[in-house]
């Protein structure tokens, strides 16, 4: 399985330079029949007793500009993940200057460079580390995809209205088309919605590098499935009811705390999981997701849920003009039994 078996032109008018307002104002489109609804349109793809699992990650304030202690000159950091021991992977810009000894400062924190950058990325550590959070939304930004050129009026634009546990770098954008109003129509057909918690990292934006698509190596991301969601998902398949993950990551999360017959077990852990054609689900029988930019592990995802008719799927979608990737609109795809 080759790279280029999930390359595909994407022309740079389809990728939506601002979100479309309000946001269940985006189309949806389904993968069997490609046939289009408005989004507010969604609930009527449930049936009453489904389970709808959403990922309830919020995006940390996470970019920051910094300067150097020594020289005064400008440093933008972005805080990737927090690793054991305080310390932080970052990506620094510029970097080719930055090396291990050399403090940044912002506000009344210190940044320590504790290693040389490697395409940019170093380990970091704040000092002081206590109440990293709330410095965090106080002298940070939300950090925006590197495809998108707009601007947002309001940073929590690009926050879900599910958005809770922060820890994650990007957002989970299949989640960003729901409103108040979307889930009125949920819950009035009797659909329960669950969440879990993946920490998005920036390697969702990576592209696979050419060759074997098995070399290419995953990102490992931090996942949170609590009891009471596997209760439900258990409760859900007892009825004969369906799971609908909203998003990639939570086809990931789900598939990676279930056991070989399908069993959802609590789990608070790494996943490293790459869903690739020839996958079948255990857990998750549809899912709500964006269009995806090309040579991406998501792209692979999507290929084996969706099948050998992905390329048609979104051959359709740029003809008709749907938006891609995160500000876009949103595709529905059921797994073949």
């Amino acid at each position: 399985m080759d790279v280029a078996d999930f390359d595909y032109e994407l022309p740079s008018q389809a990728i939506a330079q601002e979100p479309v307002e309000p946001r269940d104002a985006s189309r949806l489109l389904i993968a069997r029949t490609l046939e289009e609804l408005p989004f507010t349109s969604f609930p009527s793809l449930l049936d009453p007793g489904d389970l709808l699992v959403v990922n309830r990650t919020r995006v940390r304030h996470a970019r920051l500009e910094a300067r150097r202690a020594d020289t005064g000159g400008a440093v933008e950091v972005l805080l990737i993940r927090q690793l054991a021991g305080g310390e932080w992977e970052a990506l620094m810009r510029p970097a080719r200057r930055i090396r291990a000894g050399v403090d940044l400062t912002i506000g009344d924190r210190t940044i320590e460079v504790r290693s040389n950058p490697v395409d940019g990325v170093a380990t970091v550590a704040l000092r002081p580390d206590d109440d990293v959070e709330a410095f965090l939304d106080a002298h940070g930004s939300v950090p925006l995809p590197p495809y998108f050129r707009g601007e947002l009026q309001d940073p929590d634009r690009y926050q879900t209205i599910f958005a809770s546990d922060p820890g994650s770098a990007a957002a989970p954008t299949a989640a960003l088309h729901f409103t108040p109003r979307v889930l009125e129509g949920i819950h009035a057909r009797d659909v329960r919605v669950s969440s879990v918690t993946l920490e998005i990292g920036l390697d969702t934006f990576r592209p696979m590098a050419s060759g074997s698509v098995r070399d290419h190596q995953i990102h490992t991301e931090r996942i949170i499935v609590d009891e009471q969601v596997a209760d439900a998902i258990a409760q859900t398949k007892a009825r004969g009811n369906r799971v609908v993950a909203v998003g990639t990551t939570v086809v990931r999360t789900l598939e990676s705390a279930a056991d070989e017959s399908g069993v959802v077990l609590p789990y608070d852990g790494p996943t490293s999981l790459f869903i690739l054609p020839g996958y079948r689900p255990r857990v998750v029988d549809a899912l709500l997701t964006n269009f995806h930019a090309p040579r991406t592990t998501l792209i692979a995802l999507v290929a084996a849920l969706a099948g050998d008719r992905w390329r048609d799927i979104y051959r359709h979608a740029l003809d008709e003009g749907f938006r891609f990737l995160s500000f876009g609109d949103a595709l529905y795809i059921e797994v073949s039994p």
